[in-house]
């Protein structure tokens, strides 16, 4: 869903809409998904930490980390993108 969003927002750019509110939905979508996919590796990660300490955690920590490192970029720059939007709609609708 996501990555559909990308594609979705890169092509309201592409049509010169940027600044549309289809854009700024996008972006909402795009910053929920990737808050979502931390909400599902962090107790993923927690479990094996919890459960599994005995076994060789190594590989399935490291890619929970990586992933949720990604996901934490993606929402912070959705967020930031989406700031940017919301600043220019408040701008635009008091001039």
């Amino acid at each position: 869903m996501g990555v559909y969003q990308v594609f979705k927002a890169l092509g309201y750019v592409r049509q010169n809409k940027t600044f549309s509110p289809e854009t700024l939905k996008a972006l909402r979508t795009i910053k929920r998904c990737a808050i979502t996919i931390i909400c599902f590796i962090v107790p993923a990660v927690a479990y094996l930490f919890i459960v599994r300490p005995e076994d060789d955690i190594a590989g399935g920590v490291a890619m929970g980390v990586f992933i949720t490192f990604f996901s934490v970029v993606i929402a912070a720059t959705a967020a930031k993108f989406e700031r940017i939007l919301q600043n220019r709609f408040s701008k635009d609708s008091h001039c």
